[in-house]
């Protein structure tokens, strides 16, 4: 268990459980809803795996293609002021998650490891802690290797990651939030559910983790007013518990449609 990873969930709790309870987008749902437990092992149990491969698709991208990056880039990149850094990471990081979202969409073989993301069905600021190691790591990858490769400075990147950390668990969490004119700039809450909707309009929509205005441009942003989704989920029929969710995408898809899966567990 990473104990770093211990601490932030702890503090998340303690901002989001009281905005969660203030702003409910669904007053009626239980702080300890469907799967909390599982989720809240991804939570617990995710990190370590997510860093070590992440880790070492950067040394792998550093020794080969990095070479090709000038040697003067990444001391005219670090050198910018933090916050020009920061809204260059955003933009770099966010324009490459939308392409591997998108990709995990569309490649049946990776929509099984995202299924599994896609699989909550309530939820709340943890549930977006339900990501298969995998598929956070090749998705991490596409955005953060390029901001690596151009040497942006450490603690740019750091400062990036606790916003993009805090901001994916808004985006998740179950609060009401009107973002006004800014929802077509700035992914928010209202963004992404839609995202997670098992509803045939929002199928492939919303794929942005930051920057909603990316989606906007490319044809595949999704706001119906002030409806919300009257369901979450998947059609797929996904197990239960974290190991059989880990094991599940490398289980040929005919054998696991035959598995017998307890979907109330």
């Amino acid at each position: 268990m990473d104990l770093i990873n211990l601490k932030a969930i702890l503090i998340s709790a303690l901002i989001f459980l009281p905005a969660e309870y203030l702003f409910a987008l669904r007053p009626h749902q239980k702080i300890l809803r469907k799967a909390f437990f599982n989720d809240l092992i991804y939570a617990l149990f995710n990190g370590i795996p997510i860093k070590l491969g992440l880790a070492a698709v950067v040394a792998l991208a550093t020794s080969t293609v990095g070479q090709l990056v000038p040697a003067y880039v990444a001391p005219a990149v670090s050198s910018q002021p933090i916050s020009l850094q920061l809204i260059e990471i955003i933009l770099i990081a966010d324009f490459g998650l939308y392409w591997a979202h998108r990709a995990f969409h569309a490649i049946p073989f990776l929509w099984r490891f995202h299924a599994i993301h896609h699989s909550i069905e309530e939820l709340d600021w943890l549930a977006g802690s339900r990501v298969h190691p995998v598929d956070q790591i090749l998705t991490k990858s596409a955005s953060l290797v390029p901001v690596f490769l151009l040497g942006f400075s450490n603690d740019a990147i750091t400062i990036f990651a606790a916003i993009s950390y805090g901001h994916a668990l808004l985006l998740h969490a179950n609060v009401k939030m009107n973002v006004g004119p800014f929802r077509w700039l700035i992914a928010s809450p209202q963004f992404h559910h839609w995202h997670h909707a098992n509803q045939r309009a929002a199928y492939d929509k919303n794929f942005a983790a930051q920057i909603s205005l990316i989606d906007m441009l490319f044809g595949t942003m999704y706001l119906p007013g002030d409806v919300v989704p009257e369901r979450y989920g998947v059609d797929d029929t996904i197990p239960p518990t974290y190991v059989e969710q880990l094991v599940y995408p490398l289980i040929p898809k005919d054998k696991a449609n035959e598995a017998s899966f307890t979907r109330d567990a």
